[in-house]
């Protein structure tokens, strides 16, 4: 029997695993095939080739950790996402889920970084219930701790989760992932350290009455994931 798929879309290297890697861990524990598709890096003009090359190298040892099968790095300049034609950058998103077909899709909610925002909207569009979007039985939304907290409360959408995963059992995976991002990290007490980011995953936890636990927004589920 074919495995089930499951499609994580970055934004920038350390984003899936920031948002998601403890869940990418279980799937894969699980049986389940995980695709993860970065769209942007850090790369001219902003950033310089090395730093891209670094952050690729940082991405691909956190991926092999969390057990993902296939890492594909679309490598469009981070910030710039803006300058592709909507058409263009909505098609480049559809064309992945397209190909990959996934059962599962975790996107990144729309929180204060641009490009996220921008991959939202494209991910939104590509995964409506119609063609390839129809097998799609779970869409959703997860954060990006040091940016999906930022939002203007009210202004902007908060991130309210609805949907919690055990990652009890995965959390030193996903802690030994982010820890591949050496040139990502931020030493404790910032927002993007190992410490802050396995204290959010035991606040997410305790909500649910997990250890620790990932929090989503649900978007779209059909009762076909569990039947």
């Amino acid at each position: 029997m074919a495995k089930k798929k499951a499609l994580i879309i970055a934004p920038h290297p350390d984003d899936e695993t920031l948002g998601a890697g403890g869940t990418i861990k279980r799937l894969v524990d699980a049986g389940w095939e995980v695709t993860v598709v970065t769209v942007a890096a850090h790369m001219p003009p902003l950033y310089t080739k090395e730093i891209h090359e670094t952050t690729v190298l940082e991405s691909k040892a956190a991926q092999h950790v969390l057990g993902v099968g296939e890492s594909v790095f679309l490598d469009q300049p981070a910030v710039f996402l803006g300058d592709i034609p909507v058409h263009e950058f909505n098609g480049m998103i559809l064309k992945e889920i397209s190909r990959v077909e996934p059962a599962i899709l975790l996107i990144p909610f729309p929180d204060r970084h641009i490009d996220h925002r921008q991959i939202f909207d494209a991910a939104m569009v590509a995964a409506r219930p119609v063609g390839v979007g129809k097998k799609i039985s779970l869409v959703a939304a997860y954060e990006t701790i040091s940016e999906t907290h930022w939002n203007a409360p009210h202004i902007e959408p908060n991130f309210t989760p609805n949907f919690c995963v055990d990652i009890t059992a995965q959390i030193d995976s996903k802690l030994e992932a982010i820890a591949c991002f050496k040139s990502q990290l931020h030493g404790f007490p910032g927002p993007r350290s190992v410490e802050a980011l396995k204290a959010l995953a035991l606040f997410r936890g305790s909500q649910a009455g997990y250890a620790y636990g990932e929090a989503f927004h649900v978007i779209r589920m059909g009762a076909e994931l569990f039947l």
